[in-house]
């Protein structure tokens, strides 16, 4: 199956006001995406308006968010179900560092509903870190059975290479996502050592026009198409 797993929305900063529920899984479905991420920074609220709207379609959507960790880093954290997408936006709520949104800088942080009518308008910043590190989210996320990936690690910004120079061999994932224009066998060969991970390939898409660039084909083994049969062939990718 096809997946793209890493979207953001009109929720996000620097988002094009064309990333509305519908718009994106139109998108996906002509890129013929079976698996989407929506992962907005620091928020998880436009995401099940998302995966109502995508279900219509045949296409899965796991729910989750891109975290910025106390060291700027930038992780992909998904969860299954409503209670537990709600206490992921909970932990975000309550650990974002909160800093007055410049919408002239960085357009309107808005949370729609599947007529694109305006639910909400976030005012603090989505794009701040939290007061929390890279171990201590991926502990929480996990805690609520979820997984976290970390995100473009090939980039030079908000990356776990740029931030820290290397990947802690004692984080508790075995996935890493690279960008979509990433030479993955010669960033392999750069970095040796980790060459033990898998690897998935994402859009990180903020424009229409980029969903689907980056994307990984994942075996599914199973014909019921669940959050945990995913993580799965994630995992055994």
């Amino acid at each position: 199956m096809k997946a793209d797993l890493h979207i953001h929305t009109v929720l996000s900063p620097c988002g094009s006001l064309d990333m509305a529920p519908c718009n994106i899984v139109k998108r996906a479905k002509e890129e013929n995406l079976s698996i989407i991420g929506i992962t907005d920074h620091n928020s998880t609220k436009n995401a099940l308006v998302i995966k109502e709207i995508a279900q219509r379609e045949g296409i899965y959507v796991l729910t989750g968010a891109e975290i910025t960790t106390k060291e700027e880093i930038h992780l992909l954290a998904f969860v299954d179900g409503d209670k537990n997408l709600q206490l992921l936006q909970d932990f975000l709520d309550s650990n974002i560092v909160k800093i007055d949104n410049n919408v002239d800088i960085f357009g309107y942080q808005l949370v729609v509903d599947e007529f694109e009518s305006i639910v909400e308008q976030i005012d603090h910043l989505l794009i701040n870190s939290l007061n929390c590190d890279i171990y201590e989210i991926e502990s929480f996320v996990r805690s609520i059975g979820g997984f976290v990936i970390p995100a473009h690690i090939d980039k030079k910004q908000n990356s776990i290479l740029s931030q820290l120079g290397y990947l802690p061999l004692d984080l508790n994932c075995n996935v890493l996502e690279v960008s979509a224009k990433c030479n993955i066998h010669k960033f392999i060969e750069d970095n040796s050592y980790l060459k033990k991970y898998n690897f998935i390939r994402s859009s990180d898409a903020h424009y229409l026009e980029d969903i689907g660039c980056g994307y990984t084909q994942i075996e599914i083994e199973d014909s019921n198409l669940n959050f945990e049969v995913i993580k799965n062939s994630i995992n055994s990718y």
